[in-house]
């Protein structure tokens, strides 16, 4: 078998026989269409492998790297010098460091290419200008940007740092602008922002970020994981069978990607709304881990590496995210806000969540109507729910001890309810005060997510919807919540929530073989409270 890519770096991928997904032919296309392009995709995507596999291309051609690719006989480019930068190396704290960091590197290219004759600098925009002006005409280079906004996205707080930043990239960029000696320019982002001017009206750079020919140049589609990981999905069944290679099917190969899509598949970068792919580092962490640990487990690895971006915990520092908002499964907001993000310091939450990855879009993007927003993945939908949790809990709380992992798969009812009252403790009520039954429901479910739990909110039937259901092999917990202040009426809501449970039938639905835990409990949110007091499981 061979190895799954360890590397960003295409040149090793033959030194240690890695997988490729052959993504050369939408390379092909990029570069003879477009001289200058950009697109944005969360972290931990492919956009690092995407722009050094374009720099190999150009700098040292297809031998011996890319043979048995769509590009192998196709590639005819001369070869050219290639300039790639990635800012994750450079300082994000301190600007006179950034652009010592940012001449040093332009400096090595230049000595490194025999281009001689220009003054130095240190300001990254008159160093490059005067090494354009010492290049003699029809020599070009190929310029690759890697992270472009990884100094804004670190200072989306300081607003002085963050401008400073700001107006440094703007002004390099501007002297990029129709300059004759770049054959090529690529630059990857995390972040789509017109206050950078790179797509400001009048640049030349192509924003591909949601272009329908390119919606799968970065990430993995459902074909190429059956078709270049074929080896790994057959010994992934032998182990859940326990059978051999040999007599694994194709209905258990689809079956076992069926499960994989609905963990790490759906982030749309699609204009239409048509093409999706998997997560790149989702499906080779699953993968691995079939082939070290001899067993199928459905991991976080997104969260784990990527899922927890500065970016987000910067902007959440000064703002709150709107908790209902996210738990629903479509988020409309407006085009503007989605085509057209200014600034970070200002951008639309919902935005940010796109572009880092916490949802992806759900419908076509068509100038002058909202765009839909939701979450891709279940993968994705527990890290978005793990990172309110840290924000909304004191996750120090008893609530968040391993010894609490399995209560509601296995637990009483009493065990149950004694956990989300920790829960609910660990609360801090200024900030997220429980002054309805929404907000009440919205915050345990938060918690349940962020636990990884298989939580259908509002889960729907024939009769109605329950507040809260949770899906486990062997057991289903559903329960119905309500809400008050007085004591008094706590009896009569507890026989409310019954009553519902019982005409609605609440988990019956294709309950198959499962245990049916129905639960009705009343929340009284007075502040000398704040506790589930009454519950009881509904007898059938």
């Amino acid at each position: 078998m061979k190895l799954i890519a360890q590397s960003e770096n295409i040149e090793k991928f033959i030194e240690n026989n890695y997988i490729y997904i052959d993504k050369t032919e939408y390379i092909y296309n990029l570069t003879k269409n477009y001289e200058r392009v950009f697109f944005s995709r969360p972290r931990r995507f492919g956009k690092s492998l995407t722009l050094n596999t374009i720099g190999t291309l150009f700098e040292k051609g297809v031998d011996p790297y890319f043979k048995g690719t769509w590009i192998y006989n196709k590639w005819k480019q001369d070869k050219y010098p290639v300039l790639h930068l990635s800012f994750l190396k450079f300082s994000v704290t301190d600007v006179v460091q950034f652009k010592k960091d940012f001449c040093n590197e332009i400096l090595k290219f230049a000595n490194e290419n025999n281009i001689t004759g220009f003054n130095d600098s240190n300001e990254p925009k008159t160093l490059i200008g005067n090494i354009f002006s010492a290049m003699p005409d029809g020599c070009q280079l190929v310029l690759l940007i890697d992270e472009y906004d990884c100094q804004l996205t670190a200072n989306i707080n300081n607003k002085v740092l963050y401008e400073n930043f700001r107006t440094l990239f703007r002004e390099f960029y501007a002297v990029l602008k129709g300059e004759k000696h770049i054959k090529f320019m690529a630059l990857t982002g995390v972040t789509r922002l017109k206050d950078v001017s790179i797509f400001s009206v009048g640049s030349d750079i192509k924003d591909l970020s949601y272009n329908n020919a390119y919606s799968k140049l970065i990430g993995f589609t459902r074909d190429e994981i059956k078709h270049f990981y074929l080896d790994y999905l057959k010994l992934g069944v032998s182990y859940e069978k326990n059978k051999t290679l040999e007599s694994v099917t194709d209905s258990e190969i689809e079956n076992l990607i069926d499960r994989m899509a609905a963990h790490y598949d759906s982030y749309c970068f699609d204009e239409f709304n048509k093409n999706k792919v998997f997560s790149t580092y989702s499906v080779n962490g699953f993968l691995q881990d079939i082939y070290e640990k001899k067993t199928v487990r459905f991991g976080d690895y997104w969260y784990d590496i990527g899922g927890l971006p500065s970016i987000l915990m910067n902007y959440m520092e000064s703002h709150n995210l709107n908790i209902e908002n996210l738990l629903t499964s479509e988020i409309e907001i407006p085009y503007n806000d989605f085509a057209n993000p200014t600034s970070l310091i200002d951008i639309n939450e919902n935005v940010l969540m796109c572009q880092t990855g916490y949802l992806t879009l759900k419908s076509e993007i068509v100038p002058g109507y909202d765009i839909i927003l939701g979450p891709a993945n279940r993968e994705v939908r527990t890290a978005l729910f793990l990172l309110l949790s840290l924000k909304i809990f004191d996750t120090n709380n008893s609530a968040f001890s391993l010894k609490n992992r399995y209560v509601f798969e296995n637990g009483t009812v009493e065990e149950i309810i004694a956990l989300f009252n920790e829960v609910l403790a660990a609360l801090s009520y200024d900030k997220y005060p429980v002054d309805n039954e929404s907000v009440l429901r919205a915050l345990l479910q938060v918690y349940l997510l962020g636990r990884n739990h298989d939580v259908r909110i509002e889960q729907h039937n024939s009769k109605g919807r329950s507040d809260i259901l949770v899906n486990f092999p062997k057991r289903r917990v559903v329960l119905e919540l309500k809400y008050t202040t007085e004591e008094n009426e706590e009896p009569s809501k507890l026989d409310e929530a019954e009553k519902q449970i019982k005409e609605k039938g609440y988990g019956l639905e294709n309950l198959a073989d499962r245990e049916l835990l129905q639960i009705a409990c009343v929340f009284n949110g007075d502040k000398r409270k704040r506790q589930i007091t009454m519950f009881k499981r509904v007898e059938k």
